[in-house]
């Protein structure tokens, strides 16, 4: 899972994207990067940490040109190398730098293509990577004659045509201008906004409308599955449907877990999705357990707090913050070995144990993923005085793998992973488990929407909307995201300090990033 943002200004653009990535921040803490168009230069600079880590004044005066690209990742299985940070750069054709958020299905067939038949080396195993080559080959086979946004929207449908899976990219192509896509299924989010400039318009791709409305920009509207947007210097955007749309399908785990609250996304409201997954939990739950016996709702911060509040008041109980969360912690899902995400679960969150003392307790979470947190939060509810822990997830079972920019874990490492509601109720040490329906969530939230066909339901029911998904692609990611596999490849790296970012230097210490208004 990554943030992306593509930006066409008159200004400055470095200052503005390293403004939308912090409001991306959640999206990834793994690693950031940004690079410029500065008159026909690439510029760039990218790294491993937080937005606010990686940028300092002196990198970001050297971020010059009014057109850029920015990117934060999250880590996943196999892209924990710097050399792996994005956006990538290619010299042929014009030169072109591209920032991509999913995960491409076919990769591995494509990558050999790619060195066989058109002769492209690839410096990494990223599946960026791999997209930007396509779309560069597709783009100096189409632009011959001239090189204008029809040559674009030809090279773009050809990317559709050879890539599989989920991408929404941003890129821009030095010299010319801004180019953003979505894949046909539109499983990765993308939306674009307009301010007018002094000398015409400005254009702001980006993963999430939270981006756009902190700098500025008003929602046009989101990219639709797949279609293309060319914006050039100082011109109106020109868009172009390149591939056909069969099927809207937005990650709706992105609504579930990922996505900000005051986040807009497919026409959707985060927030009111999450209200919605609330009133249908309390629903079930009111099916479930005696509402009397229920003396407080403590949501698991901080994803479930508005579902939790949904519930707490449609079934009449008092809602109270009852866990600390510790900020500066991670995700704890993706964490490499389950000692590290155990222990992890201890310092993230903390009790009060006043809300919990001799009380009947309903806590209330976004998902159940392995089940770490889940277990380790019932312990602790139990260790503060709790007399019962009822258990509530505003999402299904997860019980299979996603292969389109999530990283789950490999399914043996999924708590509901071949387990009935009943046996993960006992392994997580609850009194009483209560799981959202998959038609409730969807209907949560899809509600009233007539242009989205589904969802990628995948990791709760198995079904991949793309086609193509068989046993032989799901058995090589699952080894990969396995414990044993992340183990190893930390065991083949030889020990050594933290690779420094791109274009860093040894002189002392200065402020970070903001700096240039």
């Amino acid at each position: 899972m990554c943030g992306i943002v593509g930006l066409m200004s008159q200004g400055l653009a470095a200052q503005e994207i390293y403004d939308a990535l912090i409001m991306l921040q959640h999206r990834g803490q793994d690693a950031a990067g940004i690079v410029t168009d500065d008159e026909g230069i690439c510029r760039k600079r990218r790294g491993r940490g937080l937005v606010s880590e990686t940028f300092r004044t002196r990198h970001m005066h050297n971020l010059r040109g009014a057109a850029g690209l920015g990117h934060v990742r999250y880590p996943t299985a196999g892209s924990d190398k710097n050399s792996e940070t994005q956006p990538f750069f290619v010299n042929s054709p014009y030169g072109i730098a591209l920032a991509h958020n999913g995960n491409l299905t076919n990769a591995r067939d494509l990558a050999q293509e790619m060195r066989m038949r058109d002769r492209r080396y690839l410096n990494t195993r990223s599946d960026s990577e791999l997209l930007l080559n396509v779309f560069a080959h597709e783009l100096l086979r189409t632009s011959r004659r001239s090189m204008d946004a029809e040559a674009v929207f030809r090279a773009v449908r050809g990317v559709h045509k050879r890539c599989k899976g989920a991408y929404s990219v941003v890129c821009f192509i030095l010299g010319y201008g801004l180019v953003a896509f979505r894949d046909p299924y539109g499983i990765r989010p993308l939306v674009v906004g307009r301010r007018e400039g002094k000398e015409g318009p400005e254009y702001l791709a980006a993963s999430e409308s939270v981006a756009l409305q902190q700098l500025g920009f008003e929602l046009v509207r989101d990219v639709l599955p797949g279609e293309a947007w060319f914006f050039g210097y100082g011109e109106e955007a020109v868009t172009r449907q390149c591939a056909a749309r069969k099927h809207y399908t937005p990650c709706i785990f992105e609504y579930v877990y990922f996505s900000r609250p005051d986040s807009l996304m497919d026409r959707i409201s985060v927030h009111k999705a999450r209200l919605r997954m609330g009133e249908r939990l309390a629903d079930k739950a009111l099916r479930e357990i005696d509402p009397g016996d229920v003396d407080v709702v403590i949501p698991v911060p901080s994803t479930s707090r508005t579902s939790a509040m949904e519930v707490a008041t449609r079934l009449n109980v008092k809602y109270r913050e009852g866990f600390i969360k510790n900020r500066y912690i991670g995700r704890t899902f993706i964490m490499p070995g389950q000692a590290q995400r155990d222990r992890s679960v201890r310092q993230k969150l903390n009790p009060i144990s006043l809300e919990f003392k001799g009380k009947n307790v309903l806590l209330v979470d976004d998902s159940i993923v392995r089940g770490t947190t889940s277990r380790q939060i019932v312990e602790m509810a139990r260790e503060a005085g709790a007399k019962k822990v009822y258990f509530a997830s505003a999402a299904p079972p997860v019980r299979y793998q996603n292969v389109y920019g999530i990283d789950m874990p490999a399914p043996g490492e999924l708590i509901a992973s071949g387990r009935s509601e009943e046996e993960v109720r006992e392994r997580i040490g609850a009194d009483r488990l209560i799981y959202q329906d998959l038609g409730d969530l969807i209907s949560a939230v899809n509600f009233r929407h007539a242009e989205i066909t589904g969802f990628d339901v995948s990791c709760f029911n198995g079904q991949y909307v793309t086609g193509g998904v068989d046993r032989k692609l799901l058995k090589r990611v699952a080894k990969e995201r396995s414990d044993g596999a992340r183990a190893d490849r930390r065991k083949r790296r030889r020990p050594q300090p933290k690779a420094a970012p791109e274009n860093a230097d040894a002189e002392g210490r200065e402020q970070m990033a903001p700096l240039i208004r």
